[in-house]
């Protein structure tokens, strides 16, 4: 009977860690065909239907290749390094929640959780840079700290005025205080930076220097290949997923539906009066039903977070890659300055309007 607990908290672990790695697989799938799709080729077409097995074919190939560490490398940081920024990155999920209660640990300080997590995963790349005894490596490894921890502080001062609305740092309360309005529409600036500080933090273009091929091979990973390739590729796209949810959560209204549901419904009252009545005299019956309310739940948050997904991958397709000294500048000199000015902003409006929140819950 003691190993009960013990065996559920590993089935719970993997019901969110499997669905993840295939989510992260299709991403890389789906990034190929849209980029293909803007850039007005194919893309992956052979392996199985419509090429949605390219992803394992990529990763089987990987597997099975022969790995050559250099001989110069501190070997036990060269292996540890991609280990580390892999778990880093998947720990992140174990405060999401799906639904309501729908999360490994409801965490009070889950906000807190994931800045720490995202934080810690630096070290693995810098590990891996420093230890391969390259040139190319470390100067990759060098660019993505500094990259990093400079725009890590923008997403957590962004992440303070959206705490500032909601009054706590627990991910679901964030939730459920976006049930009237999603916090996108008061903070649209703030999302805007928010979203430009998570494209620099997850290393994609146009902002990854520290992988920029066109000057340092392949940054960081350079000496990596076969396994422990795969686990910064599994890492950068776990990030990838992970940020667009938080996101989501963030300012997009989580696993909410009900306003979207409503808001459309309300147009259809007027084009079909007679639906719309014979809806709402349903609703109540259809909702309450545990399991289908639980994956609407789930479904909104899935679409929320593919439409994020999408825009990483538009953003990707269309601008071009800048240099490291216009990235550093941008985030220092214009972001920064500008989080600052809302950080004093906001809480002057919701003092002057007397609606500050009083469910502030920190422990």
């Amino acid at each position: 009977m003691l190993y009960i607990p013990s065996l559920i908290s590993i089935v719970e672990v993997l019901l969110v860690i499997v669905p993840v790695l295939l989510t992260v697989a299709y991403v890389t799938v789906a990034e190929r065909k849209t980029m293909a799709s803007m850039q007005r080729r194919l893309g992956p077409n052979i392996v199985g239907y419509y090429g949605l097995l390219q992803a394992f074919a990529d990763a089987l190939k990987l597997l099975l290749k022969e790995y050559v560490s250099p001989t110069q490398a501190n070997l036990i940081l060269f292996f540890l390094g991609p280990i580390i920024t892999l778990v880093f990155s998947l720990l992140g999920y174990a405060v999401i929640p799906f639904g309501p209660g729908l999360a490994i640990s409801d965490y009070n300080l889950g906000i807190l959780y994931m800045l720490a997590v995202s934080s810690l995963a630096t070290y693995g790349i810098l590990l891996a840079g420093w230890s391969a005894n390259s040139k190319y490596a470390f100067l990759g490894s060098l660019r993505s700290t500094a990259q990093l921890i400079s725009y890590e502080l923008i997403l957590s001062s962004a992440i303070l005025l959206v705490i500032m609305l909601s009054g706590s740092l627990n991910l679901t309360v964030n939730i459920e205080s976006q049930r009237a309005i999603w916090f996108i529409i008061p903070l649209f600036p703030i999302f805007i930076i928010f979203f430009i500080g998570s494209v620099a933090e997850t290393n994609r273009a146009p902002f990854d220097l520290a992988e920029a091929e066109s000057e340092l091979v392949s940054g960081f990973m350079t000496e990596h290949a076969a396994v422990v390739f795969v686990f910064f590729f599994l890492a950068e796209y776990a990030s990838i997923v992970l940020i667009c949810i938080l996101t989501t959560i963030l300012f997009l209204g989580g696993y909410l539906y009900n306003n979207i549901v409503f808001s459309i419904f309300n147009v259809i009252q007027y084009i079909n009066f007679d639906y719309y009545l014979e809806y709402m005299a349903n609703k109540e019956i259809w909702f309450s039903i545990p399991l289908i309310d639980g994956l609407l739940y789930g479904i909104s948050l899935g679409l929320k977070s593919c439409i994020m997904i999408f825009v990483f991958i538009w953003v990707r397709a269309s601008f071009p890659r800048i240099r490291f000294d216009q990235l550093m500048s941008f985030c220092w000199t214009i972001l920064l300055p500008l989080v600052i000015a809302f950080i004093i902003l906001v809480p002057c409006i919701q003092y002057s309007f007397e609606i500050i929140p009083s469910n502030i819950n920190l422990l």
